[in-house]
C-alpha cells in the first residue's frame, strides 16, 4: 500500500512538473506589414506560425512591422538568440558578404530560374556557408521581388537614355557602381528622404520593385517606369542555430518544412503584389516600358562588369561565390 502510494505520488510530481514546464516559444521579426493579403513576409510570417502552432506544442509570436528594430537589428538579435527567428532581406548582406552576389545585376532572366536556383544545390551551399560566418540557419529563401527604375524625365528603353538622370540608390556601393557603370548618376539617398528628394528635383528617379513604388505612391510623382529587373532580391528565412540545435528531431523537420513552405507562401504574395501593381501604376497614368531580351542584354553588358570588380575585391577569397552563381544560373536556365 505504502509502494503504491509512494507511486502515484511520484506520477502526480511528474505530471505536474511537466504541465506547467514552460513552453518553447519561436520569437520571428521582420520590417514588413503584418497584413498576410498584402504583405510578403507578413503572409511568410502568419504560415509559419500556423504550420508550426498546429504541428508541435512550440508557441510562435510574430513581430512584424519594425516592431522589434531593423533589419540590423533583427539579426544581431536572432544570433544573440533574444529572437530566435528573423526574416531578413539586404541585411543579410552585412554579416555574410557571399550573399552580395545575389545582388550582382541583371543575372535572372526571370522569378522561376532565381526559385531554381536557390531551391537548388547553390541556395542548400551558400546557406551552410552562411551559418558557418554567422551562426544563423537559412531555413529557406523568400522573395522581395525584382527592383525597376522609375525616372520623371524621359522614358528609357536602353542604357543611353539613362545618362545624366541622377537615380537615388540605397548607401550600399553595389548600387553605386550599377548605376555608375549604366551611366547615370547615383545619389545615395535616406529612404525617408525620398518622396521629398523626387518631388524638390535633388533627383531624377529611383528604383524599387513594383510593389513598393505603387504602396507608396511613388509613382505619382514619377511619370515613367522600365520594368528592367536590375537586381532580384531574395528574403532569408533564418534561426539561430543554437535554438534550433535544442529543438527534437520532429519539431525540426516541422519547423523546417514550415519555413519552406512560408518562402513560397511570400514569393505568391510578392508577384501577386507585383502583376497588381503594373496594372494599377498604369491605371493612375505611369507610362511602363517592359524591355526586349535585345536591350535587358545591353544593360547587363553595361551594368555587370563594374559591380563584379567591385563585388570581386570586397569578397576577397569568396569571390569564388560569383563563378558558382554564375554556374547555377547557367543551368537554371538552360531548363
Amino acid at each position: 500500500m505504502i509502494k503504491k502510494a509512494l507511486h502515484i505520488g511520484l506520477v502526480s510530481a511528474v505530471f505536474s512538473v511537466s504541465a506547467f514546464a514552460a513552453p518553447t516559444i519561436i520569437r520571428l521579426g521582420h520590417v514588413d506589414g503584418a497584413q498576410w493579403q498584402t504583405s510578403k513576409k507578413g503572409a511568410a510570417g502568419v504560415i509559419f506560425k500556423n504550420i508550426v502552432e498546429g504541428e508541435t506544442e512550440i508557441e510562435v509570436q510574430l513581430f512584424p512591422s519594425k516592431s522589434l528594430g531593423n533589419e540590423g537589428e533583427l539579426i544581431q538579435q536572432t544570433q544573440e538568440g533574444t529572437t530566435q527567428m528573423s526574416i531578413v532581406s539586404g541585411g543579410m548582406v552585412t554579416i555574410c558578404k557571399a550573399a552580395g552576389v545575389l545582388n550582382i545585376p541583371y543575372t535572372f532572366s526571370s522569378a522561376t530560374a532565381a526559385w531554381d536556383v536557390l531551391d537548388g544545390e547553390f541556395g542548400k551551399a551558400l546557406g551552410e556557408h552562411c551559418l558557418e560566418e554567422t551562426g544563423l540557419r537559412t531555413l529557406a529563401y523568400g522573395e522581395t521581388g525584382f527592383r525597376n527604375f522609375t525616372n520623371n524625365e524621359r522614358e528609357i528603353k536602353t542604357p543611353a537614355d539613362m545618362k545624366g538622370l541622377k537615380f537615388r540608390v540605397q548607401p550600399i556601393p553595389l548600387y553605386i557602381e550599377m548605376v555608375k557603370g549604366l551611366g547615370a548618376e547615383p545619389t545615395p539617398i535616406a529612404w525617408s528622404e525620398l518622396p521629398n528628394a523626387l518631388t524638390t528635383g535633388v533627383v531624377d528617379g529611383q528604383e524599387n520593385p513594383v510593389g513598393t513604388i505603387y504602396n507608396n505612391n511613388l509613382h505619382k510623382l514619377q511619370k515613367y517606369m522600365i520594368l528592367d529587373g536590375h537586381i532580384y532580391a531574395a528574403d532569408f528565412i533564418v534561426i539561430n542555430d543554437e535554438f534550433f540545435a535544442s529543438l527534437s528531431n520532429a519539431e525540426q523537420a516541422v519547423v523546417a518544412k514550415a519555413a519552406r513552405i512560408a518562402g513560397v507562401m511570400g514569393r505568391a504574395i510578392q508577384q501577386f503584389n507585383t502583376a497588381d501593381g503594373v496594372t494599377k501604376v498604369v491605371a493612375d497614368g505611369m507610362q511602363v516600358y517592359s524591355p526586349t531580351a535585345a536591350d535587358l542584354a545591353l544593360f547587363k553588358d553595361k551594368a555587370q562588369p563594374a559591380v563584379k570588380k567591385w563585388l570581386a575585391a570586397e569578397l576577397g577569397d569568396d569571390a569564388k561565390w560569383i563563378e558558382k552563381l554564375e554556374v547555377a544560373v547557367a543551368a537554371a536556365e538552360s531548363k
